[in-house]
C-alpha cells in the first residue's frame, strides 16, 4: 500500500489522519521486483463485478512489494482505485465485495419509469450506488488524497474523455467522479459534475492506460471487461440487459484493441484475469473472481521478467498461425486488418507472412473476425509444446 511520503503522517482509508512509522510507510521488508521502474501507474478496467478481479491483483502487488506512482480507473475499476488510493486495506477491500448483494446496488427507478418512461434518464436509482461509493471511498477532493488518483469518464455533451485527477481537476469530489465513472448509461443517472454531464468512462476507454501514462516509466493495466472475449449463445434470448451488455463488451475490446495495436507510450504490462465465463453481475462467485485476478497478475509479473525494461507491449508468447485454404473463402478481411501478418497469395488465399511469431496480448485479434473460422493459432511453449489458443464458448452454465 503506498501512503503519503510526505511526513510522518498518513490518512487511513477512512480519511482520517494518523501518525506511522518510516517502516510502516515504506514497507520495507516487502521484495520489490526488480524488473519493474519507480513511476509506475496502475490501470484498472471496467467490467461489473469481474472488477473484484482487481482486489487480487492489488493483493500481488502488495505481496510483491509494489507500489505503484499513479493509480487510475473505469468503472468499477475506478471505485477500487479510490478505495486504494484512499488506503483502504486489501482485506477491508475483500469484505466489501463479499458483502454486497444485488439488492444492495440495484434498485428500480418506478416512478422515472412510469412517469417520464422514455424520458427517465435510467433503468435504476442512483442512491444505492452512491450509497455504494460513500462506504468504500475516501471523501474528499483528489488533491486529499495520499495516493495520486486518476477517474476516467466521459462527458456525454462534448462527447470527450474526461479524467478526474489530472492537473485542473484536482479539486473535484472524489466520490462524485467515482460515481459518473460507474454510471453506466440507461442503468444510472448520469452525473453533474461542474456544468458536465459525465457517465461511465469505458464509453470511450475502458482500459486508460495510455491517458494514465505521461511521465510513467511502465504500465501495468488490467483487463477485465474485454478479456478474452468469448463467443456468447443465444445472446438474443436473454433480454436487454444480457443484450447491451455484450454490446458494451465488443464495444470495448474494438476500442482497446486499436490502442494496443498502435501503443505508442511506455512499456505495458497487459494483464487478463480469466474471468470470461462470468457475467458482469455475477454476486455468487467474489472469492474466485479475486482468486483469478491474484493468479494473473503473480502469473503475469513472473512472465514479464526485465522485458518489460525493453518497450511495447508484454507478456509475449511464441505462436504459430496456420490457415486452412479449404475453409478460407479469399474475403482479405485478415490480410486489410492484419497486413504485418497476414496477406492473399496469386490463388486469392490468405497466407500467413512470419510463423512462428512472438505476439503479445495485444496482436491476433484479426484472428476471431475470420468470418469461416480458416485461421487457427498455436501457442508454442518454452519446451516445445504446442496447445491451440481457441475463443472460449459462452453458455447456460458457465455464464452465471
Amino acid at each position: 500500500m503506498r501512503w503519503n511520503l510526505r511526513g510522518p503522517w498518513q490518512r487511513d482509508w477512512r480519511g482520517r489522519a494518523q501518525r506511522t512509522t518510516s517502516a510502516a510507510v515504506t514497507n520495507s521488508h516487502a521484495p520489490q521486483s526488480p524488473a519493474l521502474p519507480p513511476r509506475l501507474a496502475l490501470v484498472l478496467g471496467g467490467g461489473g463485478l469481474k472488477g473484484f478481479a482487481h482486489i487480487g491483483v492489488l493483493k500481488a502487488f502488495e505481496e510483491r512489494g509494489i507500489k505503484p506512482s499513479v493509480v487510475a480507473g473505469t468503472s468499477i475499476g475506478a471505485l477500487i482505485a479510490a478505495a486504494y488510493a484512499g488506503g483502504m486495506p486489501v482485506r477491508e477491500m475483500i469484505r466489501h465485495a463479499k458483502a454486497l448483494r444485488k439488492d444492495h446496488l440495484f434498485r428500480i427507478n418506478h416512478v422515472g419509469m412510469v412517469t417520464k418512461r422514455m424520458l427517465s434518464p435510467s433503468l435504476y436509482l442512483a442512491r444505492p450506488l452512491q450509497k455504494l461509493i460513500e462506504e468504500i471511498c475516501p471523501a474528499g477532493s483528489f488533491a486529499d488524497l495520499p495516493q495520486r488518483l486518476l477517474v476516467n469518464t466521459v462527458d456525454l455533451e462534448t462527447a470527450s474523455q474526461v479524467l478526474f485527477g489530472l492537473p485542473g481537476l484536482e479539486h473535484v469530489n472524489v466520490r462524485e467522479a467515482v460515481y459518473a465513472s460507474c454510471a453506466l448509461p440507461g442503468f444510472f443517472p448520469p452525473a453533474q459534475i461542474e456544468g458536465r454531464t459525465c457517465a461511465d468512462g469505458g464509453i470511450a476507454d475502458n482500459v486508460p492506460a495510455l491517458a494514465a501514462s505521461h511521465g510513467m516509466q511502465a504500465v501495468i493495466a488490467v483487463d477485465v471487461g474485454s478479456t478474452n472475449i468469448a463467443r456468447a449463445r443465444r445472446i438474443g434470448e436473454k433480454g436487454f440487459a444480457a443484450i447491451y451488455v455484450r454490446s458494451a463488451q465488443i464495444m470495448m475490446k474494438a476500442l482497446q484493441t486499436q490502442q494496443l495495436s498502435n501503443w505508442s507510450g511506455p512499456p505495458l504490462l497487459l494483464v487478463r484475469p480469466a474471468v470470461w465465463h462470468y457475467n458482469w453481475f455475477s454476486f455468487g462467485h467474489v472469492d474466485r473472481i479475486i482468486q483469478l485476478g491474484y493468479e494473473s497478475a503473480i502469473d503475469a509479473l513472473d512472465r514479464v521478467g526485465t522485458s518489460l525494461l525493453l518497450g511495447g507491449v508484454w507478456p509475449r508468447r511464441m505462436v504459430e498461425v496456420t490457415v486452412d485454404r479449404a475453409k478460407c473463402t479469399g474475403c482479405t478481411l485478415c490480410a486489410t486488418l492484419a497486413p504485418r501478418h497476414m496477406a492473399m497469395d496469386q490463388d486469392g488465399k490468405a497466407q500467413v507472412l512470419h510463423s512462428p511469431v512472438e505476439w503479445s496480448r495485444a496482436d491476433g485479434d484479426f484472428v476471431h473476425q475470420c468470418p469461416v473460422e480458416a485461421i487457427t493459432v498455436e501457442a508454442i511453449e518454452g519446451d516445445g509444446r504446442r496447445s491451440t489458443m481457441e475463443m472460449p464458448i459462452l453458455d447456460d452454465k458457465t455464464e452465471d
